[in-house]
């Protein structure tokens, strides 16, 4: 009877034992505004392009210069790249005041006035590091040829909880969309 009383107590324990919940995360993007100008600027984003660490679902924490870490149980709800191109074209609407506006490779039938290539070599933060957003952009007018470009680093603050860095990571996201509108918008007419 003993030699299954021990066999039994590793069952019982092992269903008492709970698995810490996944939780879900998404960068936060604005509302379209409901008047948008059809005949606004025809912007093509993309190709879009996010370092390879950040192609994964784990969110990644920022632990120092040079360690990062996989969050075991925090994820994104989908992909981070599609939630930086949705929130990307939601800004770079309400800047613009146009819905004329696709995410490549979304780009049959589309002709764009302007283009925006966009490299993006870094978005984190950690619980005790802000969050940081590294990305290289170019624009390219209708014909192809480059008007402008840079290569940005913005940073901002937050209270070091994983909801708050996200949220801070998408206002860097949504910067980046300001930066980028300004661009689109010093571009001469016709060009």
């Amino acid at each position: 009877m003993s030699r299954y009383l021990l066999p039994l107590a590793f069952l019982l324990l092992a269903g008492c034992a709970t698995s810490t919940p996944q939780r879900f995360y998404q960068l936060p993007v604005p509302a379209t505004p409901a008047s948008l100008d059809a005949g606004g600027p025809a912007v093509l984003l993309g190709p879009l392009q996010l370092a390879d660490y950040l192609q994964r679902e784990n969110l990644v924490q920022r632990r120092s210069d040079q360690r990062l870490d996989l969050s075991a149980d925090d994820r994104w709800a989908g992909s981070l790249q599609d939630d930086v191109g949705r929130l990307l074209l939601a800004t770079l609407a309400e800047r613009l005041h146009s819905g004329n506006l696709a995410l490549y490779p979304d780009r049959i039938g589309f002709r764009a006035d302007a283009q925006l290539i966009l490299h993006v070599a870094r978005l984190d933060s950690g619980p005790q590091q802000p969050a940081v957003l590294e990305a290289r952009w170019r624009l390219l007018d209708a014909q192809g040829r480059q008007r402008a470009g840079d290569l940005l680093r913005l940073s901002e603050t937050h209270d070091g909880s994983l909801d708050d860095q996200v949220a801070a990571q998408g206002r860097l996201v949504e910067r980046l969309g300001q930066r980028l509108a300004e661009a689109v918008q010093a571009l001469p007419a016709g060009s």
